[in-house]
């Protein structure tokens, strides 16, 4: 195995930091993690070591790094994998003493832990070149014949530990949902099956498939693996990639499908009858009821969390505008998708941290009549989500909308700012001490209902004072602050505002 090979394994995430072309060919020899300030005697040569960097702290910083390093070089380590979790990220000491000791060294991402690495070292090194001997020709036979009978993961996982005496073998979503598994494995938890891979028990096998996204990457995962050769789970994860790439077609079409029934709903009113055939071919029945769902960025985010709350009975595509979409079968009709996506929802944009997912949810549509007025309130509640907190992964019912405040969070931000500043006017001047005077004796007296005392005690001003500024505010912005029409358009302006 070679340092390239570590590079390019996607599910681990690792970010080179600094490593010379030529470097990547290294043979890696083992692998050892370490924390001692002098790892010299802990690290033989062509060793992968890692390192969560305990032993750096910012007081005399380069000289620790110069000291680590250039014990690693001594030993011959092949390269230095660094955590990120200790110090937010791996010290530029750390990176400049590797660079003059020429000891490649990459950053280990904080939610990879090192058990993950030194298994798909140990995998990649004992099922190389001389290993053990891959799986027996009758069992390859048989998978070949099962994909292409286009059979189910869970016959394939049966057939492939078939001359293995079927050990328990899961076939794991990114998100942690079990696809498949062999006949007699133990049901494995919903809530916690993400995290069996990494609890340091049994061992987990990436199944690579090029050009797969965060959430369309499966996990073989064995709780007790016992002596089985890792060249032979390798294969088997292989064929399951084979079976994944297989259904590459089937998966285009039903998202195709999904696809023009939203066109269908966005295309203003649908022919009763195109809009039933378009639900037919989605899968869906035909009369309802329904649950709709919209999400972004990532429409596989939104097809992993379908898949857990109603697998084979829903339809994602995409909207004409790239937004991803789901139809749902209604489940009883005092269930909502709304708290089950709410609970599950962290989970799924756990797989991808590096992009906030969101989602938003309409009511409940009795009939195909109904699906638009409901995708168009998921919609906003997609919209109002992601002004909200654009950062933070979430999901906003449209019910949530209880409030001016809650509801002006669906609107654009730009439309937000523009009503704004027409009308506070010169009120939102940052540059100007009087306007911003005016705007906090303004906000003051909304929100205490319009009392001019409760607003002068708030402020601790005379309430003559209070009657003189607002009168100011009414002659800027030319509304009547005894009119509760004008009162509520002054009050959405603020709420309005895009600070």
């Amino acid at each position: 195995m070679h340092i390239a090979h570590l590079l390019r394994d996607e599910s681990l995430g690792l970010r080179p930091l600094w490593c010379e072309d030529t470097m990547l060919g290294r043979e890696i020899s083992g692998v050892t993690a370490t924390d001692l300030a002098d790892p010299a005697r802990s690290v033989r040569p062509g060793e992968l070591v890692l390192s969560g960097l305990l032993w750096w702290t910012p007081d005399d910083g380069p000289a620790k790094a110069e000291r680590f390093v250039s014990a690693l070089r001594t030993a011959g380590a092949a390269a230095l994998l660094a955590g990120e979790k200790t110090h937010g990220g791996v010290p530029d000491d750390l990176v400049h003493a590797c660079r003059r000791y020429a000891v490649p060294v990459a950053a280990v991402p904080a939610h990879v832990m090192f058990r993950t690495i030194t298994d798909s070292v140990r995998l990649r090194r004992r099922g190389g070149p001389g290993g053990p001997p891959a799986l027996p020709e009758p069992a390859r036979e048989r998978l070949d014949r099962l994909l292409a009978e286009g059979a189910d993961p869970a016959a394939l996982l049966d057939a492939a530990f078939a001359h293995l005496g079927r050990p328990a073998a899961y076939l794991l979503t990114a998100s942690g949902r079990t696809l498949a598994a062999t006949t007699d494995a133990v049901r494995l938890p919903m809530d916690g099956s993400m995290d069996l891979p990494m609890d340091g028990t049994g061992v987990t096998v990436p199944v690579d498939v090029a050009g797969a996204g965060p959430y369309e990457r499966l996990r073989l995962y064995l709780p007790e693996p016992a002596d089985i050769p890792p060249r032979v789970l390798r294969e088997i994860a292989a064929v399951l990639a084979t079976w994944q790439r297989s259904g590459a077609d089937h998966r285009a079409t039903t998202y195709e499908a999904a696809s023009a029934l939203g066109a269908l709903l966005t295309g203003g009113a649908a022919d009763p009858f195109a809009l039933r055939a378009a639900l037919l071919a989605c899968g869906l029945p035909p009369q309802g009821p329904y649950e709709v769902i919209t999400a972004a960025p990532d429409r596989w985010a939104l097809a992993e969390a379908v898949a857990r709350l109603r697998p084979g009975g829903a339809a994602v595509g995409a909207l004409p505008d790239g937004t991803a979409f789901a139809v749902l079968a209604a489940g009883q009709p005092a269930e909502s998708p709304t708290e089950p996506l709410a609970a599950i929802w962290p989970r799924i944009a756990a797989c991808d941290p590096s992009r906030p997912q969101h989602a938003g949810t309409g009511p409940r549509a009795d009939g195909p009549e109904d699906l638009n007025g409901a995708l168009s309130q998921a919609r906003y509640a997609l919209a109002s989500g992601r002004n909200a907190a654009p950062d933070t992964s979430s999901v906003t019912d449209a019910a949530s909308f209880t409030g001016l405040a809650a509801l002006l969070t669906g609107v654009p931000e730009e439309v937000r700012a523009a009503y704004s500043h027409t009308v506070l006017g010169p009120l939102l001047a940052a540059d100007n001490a009087s306007s911003a005077v005016l705007l906090q004796t303004l906000e003051t007296f909304l929100a205490r209902d319009g009392s001019w005392a409760r607003a002068a005690e708030e402020l601790h001003l005379h309430v003559n004072t209070v009657h003189y500024r607002i009168g100011r505010v009414e002659q800027i912005t030319g509304r009547d602050l005894s009119r509760l029409d004008d009162r509520l358009d002054l009050r959405a302006a603020l709420l309005c505002r895009v600070r």
